[in-house]
C-alpha cells in the first residue's frame, strides 16, 4: 500500500463473508478497476448513469478514492471494492450510501459486478456482509435499494437477500441518459436479526465477519 493511501485512509472495517473480501478502494487498485470496468462496459452501462469522457482515467479514479475516503471519514457513505477471498482479484463494488441519521437511521445500497464474475453468488455474499456492517456496526435500522423494473438479475439478488419490495418510484434516477422508474426494496434490522436467529446464528456472533480495521 502506498504512503498516501496509508495516511489518508479512514478507520473502516475490512469485511469478509463466505469467500469474499470488502474494503475501501486504494489508488493502487486503479489498473484492476479500469480493466474490469472496460471489459464489462456493455454489461454495466444499461444500468448506470452515462459514463463521463474521462470515466476510466487515473485522474478520475484518484478523485473517486479521495471522495470515498472523505465520505467514510464523515460516516455519510461507505464504498467497498469486492475481492475474492485472497484479495487478489477485483470482482465488483458495493456501497452503503446516503446514510441518514436521527429518526431515520437508514441508508441506500448500491452495487456493480464485473461481467465475468456475475451469476456466481459473489454479490449475494457481499450484500450479506454489508448488512452485518450496516446493522451491527453502524447501528442503522433500514437498508433501501432501488433497481430498474427490467433488471431481473438485481431484483432476484435483493429478494434472495431478504429485501421486500415496497413500491414503485417514478422517474427516480437518470440511467443511461434517461429518467427511469425504479422498484424500491428494503430490509429492516429486526428482519435481519430474525433471519440470523432462524439460521442458528446470533447477530453478535456474525461480527466475526469484520476482520480488521483499515486505519
Amino acid at each position: 500500500m502506498g504512503l498516501i493511501d496509508h495516511l489518508s485512509r479512514p478507520n473502516v472495517p475490512v469485511l469478509t463473508g463466505d469467500g469474499v473480501v470488502l474494503r475501501l478502494p486504494r489508488r493502487a487498485d486503479f489498473a484492476a478497476w479500469r480493466a474490469l470496468r472496460e471489459e464489462s462496459r456493455e454489461f454495466l452501462t444499461p444500468w448506470e448513469p452515462v459514463w463521463t469522457s474521462d470515466e476510466l482515467t487515473y485522474a478520475s479514479f484518484r478523485r473517486r478514492v479521495v471522495r470515498y475516503n472523505q465520505e467514510a471519514r464523515e460516516a455519510s457513505s461507505y464504498s467497498f471494492f469486492l475481492f475474492d477471498a485472497d484479495e487478489t482479484t477485483l470482482m465488483g463494488g458495493i456501497s452503503v450510501g446516503h446514510i441518514r441519521r436521527g429518526v431515520a437511521q437508514a441508508c441506500t445500497l448500491g452495487y456493480w459486478m464485473g461481467q465475468r464474475f456475475a451469476g456466481h453468488g459473489h454479490m449475494r455474499r457481499a450484500v450479506e456482509a454489508v448488512k452485518l456492517f450496516a446493522f451491527e456496526v453502524e447501528g442503522l435500522h433500514r437498508i433501501e435499494a432501488a433497481c430498474l423494473p427490467s433488471n431481473q438479475r438485481s431484483i432476484g439478488l435483493l429478494e434472495r437477500c431478504g429485501f421486500t419490495r415496497e413500491g414503485h418510484l417514478r422517474g427516480y434516477l437518470k440511467i443511461a441518459g434517461k429518467w427511469e422508474d425504479h422498484c424500491l426494496y428494503a430490509i429492516l434490522a429486526e428482519e435481519w436479526s430474525r433471519a440470523a436467529a432462524a439460521r442458528g446464528r446470533s447477530a453478535p456472533a456474525l461480527r466475526a465477519g469484520i476482520v480488521e480495521m483499515n486505519g
